[in-house]
This record gives structure tokens, sequence and C-alpha cells, in this order.
């Protein structure tokens, strides 16, 4: 990792540094229409009545809220963009996000996220900051999700937390790496997390490194992806890592993924494979339908079945929605849906 930003950062200081062109740029979408929850609960306020005449709110709690909310997201990227004599381009990126209380269903303010930079040059590309690690970025990971919030996916059996790309939060301050060439791409990311520990030593921090790595090749109407990601040992307890394969083909108006995973976890009643499929099918010019599935071998695991819809109507807006049950190990199976409309811009 470590040669690679050295090389990145030689090939940037021979490549020219005047900027040619600079802008600034806005994109995103909104969304909103009505949730369900089966048996949802969340935090809200308990009331304390102070005079017959005022209402005031004094704590908060967990309890059972409505089964049906009503949904929504505003999502705006903002991204800086400067291009040097030599074709070398560098871009930064903050996301401001407002999206409801899925618990109880009264909206949250809009927020900030933390920063992401890029450098990209040719097949080349490096982003520092709140970055997304090649799990993130796999082509088919995601696979086809399910309804207006994506509520379902083919790797709802997976348990391992992999390096992510943060919306609402700061996220971690980590490095991807990506190249490509021809129908290959190759990925790479290095995450350095300390924690603080109480331990016999009286050593007071300690290392929680995660890195992944990945391929992909693209050959006709197919598509194949494998990554591999690795967090250290931490104290009494193992490293933990996962593999993931994905395969995805698109014949005519029909795409889909095939997904298995390999997760080896804190917990041993959610170690072992996880398994999915998800496809999607343009039925007319106008509506897809689409299915995901997603399940695994340990007692524990998050079972997901999920069928949907999307309605484009022109313009970048369309209406989406999709039901589906998720049930995790020996537990009730839950009922979820949602419908509404989603533009972007």
């Amino acid at each position: 990792m470590k040669k690679v930003l050295f090389a990145t950062t030689a090939l940037i200081a021979t490549a020219g540094v005047a900027a040619e062109a600079a802008e600034v740029k806005f994109s995103g979408y909104g969304r909103f229409g009505l949730g369900y929850l089966e048996d949802r609960t969340g935090t809200v306020d308990t009331v304390a009545v102070v005079t017959d005449a005022d209402v005031t709110a004094e704590t908060a709690e967990d309890v059972d809220t409505d089964d049906t909310i009503l949904i929504s997201r505003f999502r705006l990227n903002i991204d800086g963009i400067v291009e040097t004599d030599g074709g070398v381009r560098f871009e930064g990126r903050v996301r401001m996000e407002a999206n409801e209380d899925s618990g109880n269903g009264e909206q949250d303010r809009a927020t900030l996220n933390g920063a992401r930079f890029s450098v990209i040059y040719g097949g080349l590309r490096v982003d520092a900051g709140n970055v997304a690690g090649s799990f993130d970025n796999g082509i088919n990971y995601y696979g086809t999700e399910i309804g207006l919030e994506l509520f379902a996916g083919q790797y709802s059996g997976v348990d391992y937390s992999f390096l992510s790309y943060t919306s609402t939060g700061t996220g971690a301050n980590a490095v991807y790496v990506n190249y490509s060439v021809g129908d290959f791409s190759f990925g790479a990311s290095y995450d350095q997390r300390t924690f603080a520990e109480t331990s016999a030593d009286g050593s007071p921090t300690v290392d929680a490194d995660r890195w992944d790595i990945g391929a992909a090749y693209v050959f006709n109407n197919f598509s194949a992806e494998i990554i591999y990601g690795q967090t250290k040992a931490i104290g009494d307890l193992d490293k933990q890592s996962l593999t993931v394969l994905a395969l995805g083909a698109e014949f005519g108006d029909f795409s889909g993924t095939l997904f298995v995973a390999d997760d080896d976890v804190a917990a041993e009643s959610r170690n072992g494979t996880a398994y999915g499929l998800s496809g999607a099918y343009n039925l007319g010019t106008a509506t897809t339908l689409q299915f995901a599935y997603g399940d695994g071998s340990a007692d524990d695991d998050l079972r997901q079945i999920a069928v949907g819809a999307i309605y484009d109507l022109g313009g970048g807006a369309s209406l989406r929605g999709g039901i589906g049950t998720n049930k995790r190990g020996d537990g009730e199976s839950v009922t979820v849906a949602d419908f509404g409309a989603q533009f972007n811009f």
C-alpha cells in the first residue's frame, strides 16, 4: 500500500500542477413515501403534564411505534473539481443528507458528512478520507436492491464490518486505490484504526487496522469479481475476515447476479457461508420488476426475500416500491414494505 501511495505521489509531482479547469458540481436525489415495518420500535419522548394547557417532554424510551411511517431522504453531493495541465484530476466531495428517524417516523435535520478527496490520472484513482473500500465499490456486491429504501439485498447473510462510505457521519479516514486497464480492474483499501483498551499491561490503545483487496473482470455480457478483506486481531478477539465471489450477467432486458461469501466474525453464531441472488427485468419501456434473496448457513444469519418494481416517469423521476420479509436465525419472520417517489437531479 505504501509503495502505491509513493508511486502515486511521484506521478502527480511530474504531471504538472498548473490548473487548467476548475468547477463545483451539485448532484443528488430526493425520495419520499410510506414505509411499513412489522412491530416497529423506536425511541420516543415521555411526556409530563405540567399544567392543563402545557405538555412537555422529559425523557426518552424505547417503545412500540407505528408500523407505517412517512419515509424520506434528501441527498446533495457537493463536488469541487480541478484538472491540471498534465491531465491529473483532483476532486473533493462532501455530502449533505437528511432522513427520517426510522424508529419513530420523525424528521431528522440535514448533516454534512466527512470529506473524501480523490486524485485521478488515466486508469488510476486514489481516494482518501471518508472512502468506500473494495466491497463497497464492488460491481456486483450489492446486486439488485429492493424498494424505495433499498431495504433488501442478496448480501443479507454477511456479518463482517467492511470499510464503507458514510453519508451522514465522519466516516473512516482511510485510503482506497483502484486501477483499471481494459476489462480488468483492481482495488485495495487500508483503514488505520485505533481503539482505547484497558489491559493488564497498562497499554492505553490497540490497533484494529482493516484492509481489503479485490479484482473484477467484465467480458461480453458477463462480469465477475473476487474480494478479500481482513480486520486485525484485537486482544482476545481473533482476526476477522470476509471473502466474496460475485457473478453478474445481462441478457437483453434481464440482468442478474449470483453471490457467495465466507465470513469469519467475532460471533460464532454468525460465522459461515452467505449466499444470495438478485435480478431485474425490464417489462416494457417504463417498468422494471425486481427480486432479491439473501441468506447464510450460520445459525443467526439474516434471511431476506423481497420483490419490487420501478416505474419510470421520465425526467429523472420514478415511482418505486417493494415488499419482503426479514428473518434472523430462528426468530420470527418480519414483513417490510415501502412505496413512494424518487427524483434525481
